[in-house]
Parts: structure tokens; sequence; C-alpha cells
């Protein structure tokens, strides 16, 4: 089984899904087999073998831990998707999770920045030193054009149209697309690009952003950086570098901008996905409450 969960994650990378989700299946599949070699007196789990009491059995271990729904659900997902890949290679017949249920979870509203917050934070990188320079500019980005942390990674040095104020993102699935850049985005991409020389003296790396060694930059080590700054405007559980993400689209439909443009913005393939983001603060519902219901004021 550990060799399939090998060539699952091959398929994985063909079909263009990010390191991250990789990642997460494979763990979780690596976690269900060495459960599941209890059921194999030598040890060996047979793919072909496993049957539906063996999974839930698995699963059930689960249900006493904390937000356990949604653990759940992510794991039937690494599971469904190792089973048809393994359905599609011959190797099994039947699917031993089809008949599964996901579980329901509460869809938790996600966390955003209020403009004052964002703009704190965007003032923290000292904008004395390289590193503050280069992390300014990452930080602008993401808010002003909403990119996961994956997609400010992978940028390469032609996508920033400065003229056009546009980037161009490679997002999940290899897909394509062109977002706008606000003006201080942009004058922050500027600042860094004369210095980045300093990080990649030989300028053979055609990323955009680089580390302290001239390096392309993976996921966690863009997190670890962004979540310093961010502690120090959010003591809150639940905020991170892609709560800026939630902001810029939180802000924009604040500001009236339309759904369906937001959703090309941020690369859903689904509004549903996009829907998430269409929540209000307390401060909002009570203006508009205040604003349309007759009764809302006493009568004097």
């Amino acid at each position: 089984m550990q060799e399939l969960i090998e060539k699952h994650a091959q398929a994985l990378r063909l079909e263009g899904k990010s390191n991250q989700t990789i990642d997460g299946y494979r763990l979780d599949l690596e976690q269900c087999y060495t459960f599941l070699t209890k059921y194999w007196e030598d040890g060996m789990v047979k793919v072909d073998e496993i049957i539906p009491f063996q999974i839930r059995d698995w699963l059930r271990q689960l249900h006493d831990k904390p937000d356990c729904n949604r653990s759940l659900a992510r794991k039937l997902a690494s599971l469904k998707s190792f089973f048809q890949y393994c359905k599609r290679q011959g190797i099994i017949q039947d699917n031993p999770i089809d008949k599964m249920q996901r579980p329901k979870f509460e869809q938790k509203l996600p966390h955003f920045f209020t403009e004052e917050e964002i703009e704190v934070l965007l003032r923290i990188p000292d904008p004395a030193d390289k590193y503050g320079i280069r992390n300014r500019a990452i930080l602008e980005l993401i808010y002003s054009s909403g990119l996961r942390i994956g997609e400010v990674g992978a940028l390469r040095l032609g996508d920033i149209d400065p003229k056009r104020q546009l980037v161009k993102v490679t997002g999940k699935g290899n897909k394509e697309r062109i977002i706008p850049v606000g003006s201080n985005a942009l004058q922050a991409i500027r600042e860094y690009l004369d210095i980045r020389s300093e990080f990649a003296p030989a300028d053979n790396e055609k990323h955009l952003f680089i580390t302290r060694t001239g390096q392309p930059f993976d996921n966690k080590q863009i997190n670890v950086i962004l979540q310093r700054y961010i502690r120090l405007v959010a003591q809150q559980k639940g905020y991170s570098p892609h709560t800026l993400r939630h902001s810029f689209a939180t802000h924009l439909l604040q500001r009236g901008a339309d759904l369906r443009a937001i959703q090309e913005m941020l690369g859903h393939a689904s509004l549903s996905t996009t829907e998430t983001y269409t929540h209000v603060t307390l401060e909002d519902i009570k203006d508009a409450y205040k604003k349309g219901h007759p009764r809302s004021k006493q009568d004097k």
C-alpha cells in the first residue's frame, strides 16, 4: 500500500494539485495504513482486501477529537481520491468507502482584518531593511490581489505587468488568471526589485520573491515570515497569512464589488466557495437594521 500511496501522490502532482493538498492526502493515507496493518498478520496491507469495517474502525478513533467532523471529512476526501485512483488502475474492483457519507460540519466564517488593522500591518516591516522591503511587498501583493501563499511563491519576474497594473497568477490545477494590482502594491514591488539583487547577486533565479540565499520560497517559509507580523496585529487564534486573502474578498464585498468578479480574482472554480466570504461584520448588520427596519427606532 505504501508504494501505491506514493504513486497516488505522483498522479495528484500531474493533475496540478498543490503541494499542500498532496502532503495532506499522503499524511492521511499513511496514518490509515499504519492503523490497518493490525488486520494482516505480516503487517502488509493489501489494498484489494480492505473492507468498509476496517476503514470505519480507523475513522471511529477520531470521534472524540476536537472538530472531529471536519477531520473526518478531510480524511474521507483523501481516501476517496486514493481508492478512485486504485480503481482507475485496475487494482481494486469495488471502492470500500463508496457508501460512506461525508459528515456535516458547521462552516466557520473566515476571519478577516479590518481596514485599520491592514494599515497597521502594512506599516510594520522595516523600510530601511532589505528583508522588511521584501516582506512588505509580499504583504501588499497578497492583500491587493487576494493571492494564495503558494501563488505568491510561484510568481516569476515577468508575471507582474506594472503598466497595465496586472499580475498573472498560476493557481490550483495550473489554471492561469489575470488579476488587477493596486498602486500601493506595485510601488512596494518596485522598491523590492531595486534591492532584489542583494538576495540573488547572479540574477539567475527568475522567481519574483526569493530567500536570503537567493532561492524560491516554499509555502512554509512565507507563512513563518508573515506570521511574525500578523501576531503583532491579531493575537486571536485563526489569523494567518491566508487571512489577508479573506480580507481582500471581504473588503471588496463591503464596498459593493460583484461576487462573480471576486470569484474570478480568487480563482474559485465554484461560486459557492466564494459565497463563504459574504459574511458581514456585526456593525454592518446593525447599520443595515437601523437604516432599513421600520421598527428599529423608538417612537419619540
